[in-house]
């Protein structure tokens, strides 16, 4: 008779357990969470003090806050008096004044990509796990009808033009970058002097140079394609003269694009990008932009993107104001970026190139709270300090294989290859755990 109690006070403290759980939101996370040590808690929870203060000092009537129980989770909150004017198609409703953010995933991503290539290669497809049948066809326009590329030949025929064998550019090829977006608000200032003074220089899609140097500057290294441009990549081409500009599309080859560069011809080189997963981040080709420049540069500075309180419109400044995308979620992500000391923005309101963004995280901090934001997300590798231990699929090369990098090697590129022991690292989307696919040497370098 004494068994039956016992079974109910075990059921009982189970019960209230479970209840326990479900009311404090613990998750299996939680468990990670209570594996930090004290010195992963201090990076966070100094991370988070900094940006707090970082938003609230430069975001121009921005102002973040979060809960002190969740190391990662923040919000950005426009004042209550901003107008919002854009309006969601799907549901009808005018976008919101706040917005959620997870500050780990957005250190760690971005680590990720700063070591990483983001031109997607022949090596990258052959490395993958059945990569012909399972992915390259999804990088060719109305792909589905190749049957998985089952017929490689037909696929490689497809994608040639456009896939390197290996990477073309490495992680801080270049020191000084500018990403110039498309905005009206570059007509409001003159950056085109300063702007042209960087290392390289980011453009998008089908914005023109010409009648508006003393704006957007003449200067034009790369340009991100999305597939409306990708269409008219001829015209695109026309846009910079010398035939040097780098064409890198973030979509899918199509017919029509190969036709073009076979027949016009296009001389630029025309490149597919392969790149990471940003969950709610901001969205287009902007981002896309910054996530390339990221990957090759030591520095990034934006230009022309809405970024200035007051927004009311969707302006280019090329042409006609158009309906745009969440400019306000959009903004606050920038701002996010600025304040991890990601990305530095330049804009009508913030037009001093020397202008210091005050709470910056140090190096240090930020180095700390990714191994710790590894172990709350369960990401591969996670709590290590070597980037190789980040890779989840591991391909050995030898001595044949050559890196046709464009430009040369700076001492900083140089060290970089020597920190990732020569290897090459791609993001791989929606891989479990985030894990990387590497290219690694036969030999491993020192």
């Amino acid at each position: 008779m004494r068994i039956l109690p016992l079974g109910l006070a075990v059921a009982l403290v189970s019960g209230l357990t479970a209840i326990l759980i479900y009311i404090l939101g613990l998750s299996s996370n939680f468990y990670d969470y209570i594996r930090l040590s004290d010195a992963d808690l201090d990076a966070l929870i100094d991370l988070k003090r900094d940006f707090r203060k970082c938003v609230n000092t430069n975001g121009l009537g921005l102002t973040a806050f979060g809960d002190d129980t969740d190391y990662c989770k923040i919000t950005i909150q426009y004042p209550n008096n901003t107008e919002s004017k854009w309006i969601d198609p799907k549901s009808g409703e005018h976008e919101g004044l706040s917005f959620e953010f997870n500050l780990c995933e957005a250190v760690v991503t971005w680590e990720q990509v700063r070591n990483s290539t983001t031109v997607l290669t022949k090596e990258f497809i052959d490395a993958l796990p059945n990569g012909w049948e399972d992915y390259a066809w999804r990088r060719i326009n109305k792909g589905i009808h190749l049957n998985n590329c089952k017929n490689k030949t037909l696929c490689m025929e497809k994608l040639s033009l456009v896939l390197p064998p290996t990477p073309p550019f490495v992680p801080h090829q270049f020191d000084r970058c500018a990403v110039i977006g498309n905005s009206g608000d570059l007509l409001q200032t003159t950056f085109g002097e300063e702007i042209d003074e960087y290392d390289a220089v980011i453009r998008e899609n089908g914005a023109p140079i010409q009648n508006y140097t003393k704006y957007a500057g003449s200067k034009s290294t790369f340009r991100l394609l999305n597939r409306g441009s990708a269409k008219a990549l001829d015209k695109v081409a026309e846009l910079d003269e010398t035939g040097k500009e780098v064409l890198v599309v973030k979509t899918t080859i199509h017919d029509i694009m190969s036709k073009m560069i076979r027949e016009v011809p296009i001389q630029n080189p025309v490149y597919l990008m392969a790149g990471a997963s940003f969950g709610s981040a901001a969205k287009g080709t902007g981002l896309k932009a910054l996530e390339f420049a990221l990957s090759i540069c030591d520095s990034v500075n934006m230009y022309g993107f809405t970024v200035d309180p007051g927004y009311k419109e969707w302006t280019r400044y090329f042409s006609e104001s158009r309906k745009g995308h969440t400019p306000l979620h959009g903004r606050a992500y920038y701002q996010l970026m600025e304040c991890l000391g990601l990305i530095k923005i330049h804009s009508p309101m913030r037009r001093d190139l020397n202008r210091v963004v005050q709470w910056l995280p140090t190096r240090s901090t930020l180095d700390a709270a990714r191994i710790a934001s590894e172990k709350i997300l369960r990401w591969v590798g996670r709590g290590k300090k070597d980037p190789l231990s980040a890779c989840s699929i591991t391909k050995k090369f030898d001595d044949s294989r050559k890196l046709k990098v464009s430009g040369a090697i700076r001492k900083v590129a140089a060290n970089h290859q020597k920190y990732v022991k020569g290897s090459t690292l791609y993001p791989m989307v929606h891989s479990v755990g985030h894990g990387m696919l590497c290219m690694v040497p036969q030999v491993q370098k020192n």
